[in-house]
């Protein structure tokens, strides 16, 4: 309602007086004038100083304008030979998330616009003296989304200073031609809004306007679909007419961050500038906003970039101006350069494929799914799952750091993984979809081992904590995956040794654990874990390592192992030591290898790992050998030696396999049966330093710490060789291109040559002294290069097997080089050798043949202006032609030099954060590899100018060299470990020096997709860390990309794009492709008979519909022919239910008739997630909407609802018959329903007369027939039936399966027995004949013409006959006649999907998901028809266009398609008048969950809080919306309403917690925020003031309570009492000064989510605090399940099947803890929540004890008190409110809400009850009956 004053425009001079200078301010020189040209009064500003010659409004900078209109239009005539400035301020919303908020806010927000006027004249930044009247025209919403990537709000104020003329100041949401007038535009039925009257200048008779004015309209080609441009804040190119007046884009101006309502000066330019300057968030209505300000004014001369702009001089010849940018790549570039660019696709290019290594932090953790198909590993940072039989790896990805420890449930659906650092960071996965679903820090600071339980609903974790000491953790996990987050159960600290802990798979709430002298028991219980030492006797002193449950069902045994070769069998029931046996060695100094151990006695074995199944005890030692016993240790059934020391053994949960992981990177398993060891991976045990790759064979090179040199097969991943050298580290690697030979350069100098086919060294080489860092081969086979950290370089020959020094040059390389696989580079014709030397900042290129010096570059030299020395870390030379040499430098740039000539021809700035060590270049130059630190950069080398990149992230150390396979399909990393990656992009593009690949013809660019970023900081999409977020440039801004933004890859990897930029919400209109084959409608029999298949290829088909004998076909023969449930369509109009876990309550004590102490009023909002949900008729009043599973009917006069009851689900959609006297309704399925519920309503008198089932999932649509006796109803996608009833009888005549979904459906208007169809790429039409009990169908199916280029039609509506409307997903209209069955006339009518089409007469209305409303004019169609296929679209021209807040999904028009009803997806209800061209708010709610209802202490507001963000404001007499205040990207999740002040009552505000932990204060007077705070780190969960509403109490989810003083933002006092539960309510009320024998004048409690209550009396203004009673409950019962688990394929066939305990999959495990100060007894507390049972307790805070219990039958929600009654409401999650009378007992059931009742709060009247399910809020009148 706040726009509509504003709409159509809005004269500003006029609404806000200028001439009476009372809301503006004049200073200076400021006078009205007669204008000759307007003949009219004009206002004249002049004066020297601009600054000091204005008019201002408002009149003060504390107001705000609030205009909203997007286009502001400015009639204005520069002085002759003068300069001017505009400024204005604007509010913005900010847009961007993530990397891109952060650059923006560290970065000025100025934009300065220069205004340059006729070219010609002769003085500089002057306007000319035959300075015309002009009508600027701004896109406030473009210049802002554009250059800012902000989302205008609204314009605040504005400063016209001198010099120039201005008739006055317009702003409006259309834009306006303001050459044509209203007149011409009827006359000609222009397709264009003309200018208004009192906005238009004068025009003599026979002449043009253009003659006479100027028009600029700024940006050109602006829209209201708009979206942000990536980070470029330049506009697209543009040709300006000459002399015509131009404004310029913007240059970055610094500012100061500091909060100032006062713009910002301007900054002095050539002439007089217009800038954009930006304030601190604004506190305002809507949101938090930034202000920004523009400013305006001529200039003569500019070198400055081109800004789009509309002049409409027509007599003007066009000249350009040329761009200028900061570029990323600076250098000399081609002028092309500057043109758009594409950037390479697919984003991401690159999905890892493959990892080679084990470990990283330990080697102790591998793991059995179930099914023993497959292992799970971590290496370092990614953890690993190898399926056994096809080696096939799939990836976790999202750890930054080294994986710690690993777990896995029972069922192999949930894994937890812990890294290393940052510290105590555990991850929760899905391990089917392996999407991460809960990221959560530890109280233990170092992790070491990690338990789930068999269900997976706990979660144990044992560390040290910052002091060193043992910590042991308990997580409750259950409600991972269903939206919640894991739970601290308990924590605690202990002075023991903990080297293995693990859960009893028995039961959940026993552990065990052992460390050093230690074997202790753990009991989960009541909150707390509690441990208990195993007497060990004599074994006190052993180090215990493993310990394992036996799997017996009826077993006790615990079996406990040792570093001294102990295993110790306990009884962990009786705590006692059964058996103790010893593990010894028989190896004699005299035999090489060990023989067979025993149990005897002698020298131990340290056994580091144990597994135990129902037969057999596997056993890892440290001397390398896996044993198998039989559980009675009587004799080892098999052995298996490794070649290091055994860090861990698993049993398969079937029992017939084994696996171990080694200390030297070991992976494999033991297959019991066949006595086979098959190995899974080896790997290297330190970083690898270097690779090599193999052009013949496949084989990978690699070097390590490890002092290894090893050969992988790349296509299996597997060790082929390894070399060790035990005396000296390998530093460099490379193998001969053409031989099976390796080379490798060591430590000491050493260059040795080892053949792969002989598996032996060849030769050794000592011409180095230092340390190799650099080895290479030509090409082509014949020359080998090396060098050292002493600067010699050497030369041989390698052609032969054996390899032969040619040369050897002294102090060539520079000395202080590492090693690095980019140290020397020899060109692809292996004629030039480059490497760094004989300095650090010189590069040397030298003939490869004779080592002749050809070239050498001063790197330091390229940047004079560079305040240090510049100096190259790595060379790599381009594919030929033409011979480029690549230099990576020390300043993070990579500079190409032309290696003749050593002319720099490019140069790419900020490639790394780090210098980059290590690059390499594809074959076809189409990619440029980048390392540095733990990044890998993939760059678009082709591009000349501004080459896009994606990163990717994975390492956790840095990497050390990157390479391209010798395919070109693989790209090779490697660091900690060898990652193999897909390069996922097809050859598509020319290498330079080719017509595409040229630095004269880029390739030109399409846009591409915006992508979502993920809010959360630590990683990315799909769980894997961003490393670094693109860095905002300093200088002018970025050259203008359209490039595609950064998207998620595929198997878990993330991109991430340099041109960035966020994005909105959008819908696809990429059309499905039509499915294959001959399109078939399956018919059901009614007759029980089977089922029957006709169809034919797009002609008539003749479908018999014969009438069931009963009236009601039989389930089995209408489900026998459908198939599994199709895929979503891509449609936006496809209803889908919100999400629901909860289920209807089966108990239910309804009140008698007439009985009933609630009443329900009202609702507040709509359902805009429902379609086609609005039901209006004009003639009668008669007006209907869907709000969850109600049916509202409001009275639009006066407001009163009714309430139609019955759907127990979410309803879909709505049809009212043509007499207005039926309504259908219909919902989805839900509890234990098989069908959907279609219930059909007398009108007249608001009951439900039948009710239909017949569709499984959900219906589509509704539709009546002309006559009104027959209904047809369409099931959805899942569904696929279209039914048809008889509603004289209300039976069922026949039901059809569809051949695919179908995405609407209308009955003809004119016509009873014709009915059409729109779906994928078909029209079909139905023609109804009924002979007697027969129903037969005539269908006709045709397909889009291809001229159309529609894929799928999604939307139709019937014109005049026999016409029918049909809009598609890409945004078209196309025009059928039924007739003749034919597509005539199409035309693009929006850019989205259109979801809505109305006709009526000769008007059209489509509504479509871009938000737009559109009114066509379609009189002159019925003429085109007869034109037939040469029709065109010309004639038909859009009247009026409407933008809304979402996609419209409803709409309803009065017969004359003036007026109408029209519903949104953000849950609003518009009333539309195109006669005025305004929209009015009908009904809004919230879109999002509520989460709190607050009063204010009049009754005359309600305010509520959601998760979008959003605090609203409600009138409680009309509840309509009064205010809203909006925070972008947070979630409000608690809200309190000020008591009355004292003096002060219309002080009232509003504290609200948000969940980044901020608390922010709004003036409800003022309407405007107050106050920040961010007293919390963690989310809010509660607030309250204070009795005196001078402090503020606010709980947050680690439960702190803060104590904070809203006059000066001061958090003064915070408890941790509650610490490690979430607080879930804080109550606050008055007391007595003794009351309860404490002092204060506050009594106030806190409730936790771990069943503690606290209550305390306070001071606060003496700053005392008292803690008056604490009570803690036991945690609630839960019900356990015994599940029986059959035995898996392959165990051995006499094993029983097993019975284990399981916790149900409940939705909401454990109740809220809810607590409340009784109203009507100060001295009584209520809890509810609390307990083993369901109940509401009363205790006595006198008396210390409870009182009272009021037994319940389900478990509370929600709690609320009466003020006034002894009345009591309980809201459930069984969708049930309860009111009880406290007094009298007595107890009433209501249902309304179709979910859980998750918030009840009273008024403080008493008289009303406001109740909240998810988004649905319903109001109760409270009754005294």
């Amino acid at each position: 309602m706040a726009r509509v004053w504003q709409h159509p425009f809005l004269n500003v001079f006029r609404h806000f007086k200028v001439d009476e200078w009372k809301r503006s301010t004049k200073e200076g020189d400021v006078a009205t004038v007669m204008d000759k040209t307007l003949k009219c009064t004009v206002y004249r500003i002049r004066g020297s100083v601009c600054a000091s010659n204005y008019i201002q409004l408002p009149k003060t900078s504390t107001q705000s304008l609030g205009l909203t209109g997007r286009y502001l239009y400015l009639l204005f005539r520069p002085l002759s030979t003068k300069h001017f400035v505009i400024h204005l301020d604007l509010s913005t919303e900010v847009l961007s998330s993530g990397a891109e908020s952060v650059e923006f806010k560290s970065t000025a927000t100025w934009l300065q616009f220069p205004f340059i006027c006729e070219a010609e004249t002769s003085r500089k930044g002057v306007a000319p003296s035959s300075a015309r009247w002009t009508c600027l025209q701004l896109d406030l919403h473009d210049i802002l989304l554009v250059y800012l990537n902000r989302r205008y709000s609204h314009l605040k104020s504005v400063r016209l200073c001198a010099n120039l003329l201005v008739r006055s100041l317009y702003t409006s949401d259309l834009c306006f031609d303001p050459a044509v007038n209203v007149g011409e535009a009827r006359r000609a039925k222009l397709p264009v809004t003309p200018m208004p009257r009192e906005m238009s200048f004068p025009v003599p008779k026979g002449e043009s306007w253009h003659d006479h004015y100027i028009h600029i309209w700024f940006p050109s080609g602006s829209s209201a679909a708009s979206k942000p441009v990536q980070k470029s804040r330049s506009p697209p190119d543009a040709v300006f007419p000459k002399h015509v007046p131009q404004l310029l884009p913007p240059r970055l101006v610094a500012f100061t961050k500091s909060r100032q309502d006062s713009p910002s000066s301007v900054v002095p330019l050539l002439g007089p500038t217009a800038s954009l300057g930006g304030l601190l968030p604004e506190d305002g209505l809507s949101c938090e906003c930034s202000e920004v300000s523009i400013v305006g004014g001529p200039s003569g001369n500019s070198q400055e970039p081109l800004a789009c702009m509309k002049a409409t001089d027509k007599h003007a010849a066009g000249n350009g101006l040329q761009m200028s940018v900061c570029k990323l790549a600076v250098g000399p570039t081609a002028p092309e350069d500057v043109a758009k660019h594409k950037s390479f696709l697919p984003d991401p290019v690159l999905r890892l494929k493959g990892v080679i290594g084990l470990g990283g932090h330990s080697t102790k953790w591998a793991l059995w799914t179930k099914d023993g198909a497959a292992v799970v590993y971590p290496c370092h940072a990614v953890i690993v799952v190898l399926r056994i039989d096809t080696r096939e790896q799939c990836f976790f990805l999202g750890h930054t750091d080294k994986v710690s420890a690993l777990a896995l449930d029972g069922n192999s659906s949930l894994l937890a993984s812990a890294q290393a650092r940052p510290h105590s960071v555990l991850r929760l996965w899905d391990f089917q979809t392996r999407a991460c679903l809960s990221l959560f820090r530890s109280p233990v600071h170092t992790v070491c081992s990690l338990s789930f339980s068999d269900s997976g609903a706990l979660l144990c974790c044992v560390g040290k904590d910052h002091h060193g000491k043992t910590m042991v953790v308990a997580w409750g996990t259950d409600r991972v995956g269903r939206g919640g987050e894991a739970v601290v159960l308990a924590k605690v600290n202990t002075d023991v040794d903990i080297q293995a802990f693990e859960i009893a798979f028995f039961n959940e709430t026993r552990m065990a654990s052992c460390g050093r002298g230690s074997v202790r028991l753990w009991r989960l219980r009541g909150g707390a874990l509690r441990s208990c030492p195993v007497d060990l006797g004599e074994h006190h002193a052993l180090e215990f390592t493993d310990l394992a449950f036996g799997k017996a069902q009826d077993d006790c045994t615990l079996y406990v192992c040792s570093r001294s070769g102990h295993i110790l069998e306990m009884d962990h029931q009786r705590m006692v030591v059964r058996h103790t046996r010893r593990l010894l060695s028989t190896h004699t100094p005299s035999s090489p290898l060990s023989q067979k151990q025993t149990f005897s006695s002698g020298p131990g074995v340290a056994i580091s790992s144990l597994s135990v199944s129902r037969a057999e005890c596997a056993v890892g030692s440290e001397d390398g050998c896996l044993r198998l016993w039989s559980l009675d240790f009587s004799s080892v059934l098999l052995e298996a030696e490794h070649e290091g020391p055994i860090s861990s053994v698993c049993l398969s949960p079937d029992g017939l396999r084994v696996l171990s992981t080694t200390s030297s990177g070991h992976l494999g398993f033991l297959d019991i049966p066949s006595r086979e060891y098959s190995v899974l991976m080896r790997s290297h045990t330190a970083p690898v330093l270097a690779l090599a790759t193999e052009y013949n064979q496949g084989q990978l090179a690699t070097v390590s710490q490890d002092h290894t040199v090893r050969v992988w097969d790349l296509a299996t991943l597997q060790q082929l060789y390894d070399f060790v050298s035990p005396k000296e580290a390998p530093c460099a690697v490379t193998l001969h291109p053409t031989q099976p030979v390796l080379f490798c350069g060591f430590s000491r100098g050493a260059l040795r040559s080892f053949s792969l086919e002989a598996v032996a060294a060849l030769v050794e080489h000592r011409c180095h002294r230092g340390a190799i860092t650099g080895l290479v081969t030509s090409p082509d086979g014949s020359l080998l290069f090396s060098a050292c950290s002493q600067g010699t370089l050497a030369q041989y020959h390698c052609a032969a097997t054996c390899c032969r020094v040619l040369r050897v040059a002294a102090n060539v390389v520079c000395q202080d080089a590492r090693p690095s696989a980019n140290a020397l580079a020899v060109s692809g014709d292996s004629r030039l050798l480059a490497f760094v030397g004989p300095f650090k900042h010189m590069v040397t290129v030298m003939d490869a043949a004779s080592l002749d010096d050809l070239l050498r570059v001063d790197i330091s030299a390229l940047d004079l202006a560079s305040s240090h020395v510049d100096s190259a870390v790595a060379v790599c030379f381009s594919p030929a032609p033409p011979s480029h040499l690549l230099v990576s430098t020390s300043s993070n740039k990579i500079v190409v030099l032309d290696a003749t000539s050593g002319h720099v021809v490019r140069e790419l700035c900020g490639v790394h954060p780090v210098a980059c060590p290590s690059l390499a270049l594809s074959r076809d130059a189409r990619f440029l590899l980048t390392a540095a630190d733990r990044a890998i950069k993939v760059w678009d080398y082709l591009t000349q100018s501004n080459p896009s990149c994606q990163v990717y992230i994975g390492h956790s150390e840095p990497v050390q060299a990157v390479a391209f396979t010798p395919d070109q399909q693989h790209l090779l990393s490697v660091g900690d470990a060898i990652f193999l990656w897909d390069i996922l992009a097809s050859a598509e593009r020319s290498p330079p020096g080719s017509a595409q690949g040229s630095p004269r013809a880029p390739p030109t660019c399409q846009a591409g997709r915006n992508a979502t970023q993920p809010e959360d900081a630590v990683s990315g999409a799909n769980g894997l860390p961003r490393q670094q977020a693109p860095v905002p440039s300093q200088a002018t801004p970025p050259q203008l990309s359209i490039c595609a933004g950064p998207s998620e890859g595929g198997d878990g990897t993330f991109s991430v794009s340099d041109e960035e930029r966020p994005s909105e919400e959008s819908y696809s209109t990429t059309g499905l492709c039509r499915a294959s084959g001959t399109p078939m409608l399956v018919q059901k029999k009614a007759c029980g008979a089977g089922d029957r298949t006709q169809g034919a290829a797009g002609g008539p088909w003749g479908l018999s519909m014969l009438p069931h004998p009963c009236g009601q076909p039989s389930v089995r023969d209408t489900r026998r022919a459908r198939t599994q449930a199709a895929a979503r369509p891509d449609s936006y109009m496809h209803f889908t239910a919100r999400y629901k876990a909860s289920r209807m309550a089966k108990n239910v004590s309804f009140p008698p008739a007439g009985g009933e102490r609630l009443h329900l009023k009202a609702v507040v909002g709509y359902n805009g997630n429902g379609r086609a949900n609005v039901i209006w008729r004009p003639d009668t009043g008669f007006f209907a909407y869907t709000y969850g599973c109600l049916v509202v009917v409001e009275d639009l006069h006066s407001g009163a609802q009714q309430h139609w009851l019955g759907h127990s689900e979410e309803i879909s959609t709505l049809a009212l018959s043509h007499d207005a006297q039926v309504l259908a309704s219909a919902s989805g399925r839900g509890g234990a329903a098989s069908c959907c519920q279609i219930r059909i309503w007398d009108v007249p008198g608001g009951s439900c007369q039948q009710l239909l089932s017949h569709h499984r999932t959900a219906v589509q649509a509704l539709a009546f027939s002309l006559d009104d006796r027959l209904l047809v109803t369409l099931g959805d996608y899942g569904d696929q039936t279209l039914a048809l009833w008889n509603m004289d009888t209300y039976e069922l005549i026949s039901s059809t399966r569809l051949p695919e979904p179908v995405h609407g459906m209308a009955f003809s208007p004119w016509d009873a027995g014709e009915l059409a169809c729109v779906g994928q790429g078909t029209l079909t039409l139905w023609r109804l004949q009924q002979h007697g009990d027969d129903v037969s169908f005539q269908v006709h199916r045709e397909p889009i013409p291809e001229a159309v280029e529609a894929g799928e039609l999604t939307s139709l509506c019937y014109g005049a006959v026999p016409l029918l409307y049909c809009g598609s997903n890409a945004g078209q209209v196309c025009v059928w006649d039924t007739s003749a069955s034919r597509c005539f006339l199409a035309w693009e009518a929006d850019d989205g999907e259109i979801g809505v089409l109305l006709c009526s007469g000769s008007r059209l209305v489509s509504g479509s998901n871009t938000r737009r409303l559109r009114l066509w004019a379609v009189g002159a169609v019925p003429e085109l028809r007869r034109k037939g296929s040469g029709a065109r679209s010309r004639s038909v021209f859009m009247e009026h266009e409407l933008t809304l807040d979402g996609a419209i999904v409803s709409a309803v028009f009065h017969d004359s398609m003036d007026m109408g009803v029209v519903g949104t997806t953000a849950g609003t209800l518009w009333y539309v008048s195109w006669a005025e061209g305004t929209s009015t708010r009908l009904i809004s709610g919230h879109r999002s969950k509520v989460n709190e209802v607050v009063f204010s202490p009049s009754e005359s507001h309600c305010a509520t809080c959601g998760d979008d963000g959003s605090v609203r404001v409600w009138s409680l007499a009309s509840m309509e919306l009064v205010i809203q205040f909006q925070v972008l990207n947070q979630s409000c999740l608690c809200l309190a309403w000020s008591p009355p002040s004292c003096g002060h009552p219309e002080q009232q505000h509003l504290a609200a917690g948000y969940s980044d932990g901020t608390l922010r204060v709004f003036s409800i007077s003022q309407i405007s925020m107050e106050l920040k705070m961010h007293p919390h780190l963690t989310a809010l969960t509660a607030i309250a003031f204070s009795a005196d509403g001078q402090t503020i109490l606010s709980g947050d989810k680690d439960g702190l309570v803060a104590v904070s003083r809203p006059r000066t933002g001061m958090t003064f006092r915070v408890l941790r009492e509650h610490w490690g539960a979430p607080i879930s309510t804080i109550q606050s009320t008055r007391k007595e000064y003794g009351d309860f024998g404490v002092k204060g004048t506050d009594l106030w409690l806190a409730a936790s989510g771990d069943q503690r209550v606290s209550i305390w009396a306070s001071d606060w203004l003496r700053d005392h605090c008292e803690l008056v009673d604490w009570l803690s409950f036991p945690a609630p019962a839960l019900m356990k399940v015994r599940v029986l688990v059959a035995p898996q394929v392959g165990m051995a066939p006499l094993r029983p099947a097993t019975a284990c305990s399981a916790f149900p999959q409940a939705p909401d495990c454990s109740p809220p803890s809810l607590a409340a100060f009784c109203p009507w007894d100060r001295a009584l507390l209520v809890c509810a929540g609390l307990g083993p049972h369901p109940e509401v307790v009363f205790y006595s805070l006198c008396q210390k004890q409870v009182v009272e219990r009021i037994p319940l039958p389900f478990s509370a929600a929600s709690l609320s008190l009466s003020p006034r009654a002894c009345l009591m409401a309980i809201g459930s999650a069984e969708r049930v409110l309860r009111l009880v009378d406290c007094a009298s007992g007595a107890a009433q059931d209501f249902t309304g809400h179709d979910d859980g009742v998750q918030l009840c709060r009273f008024a403080p009247s008493a008289s009303l009850l406001f109740t909240v399910a998810h988004n649905e809020i319903l109001v109760w009148e409270v009754t005294d009956c």
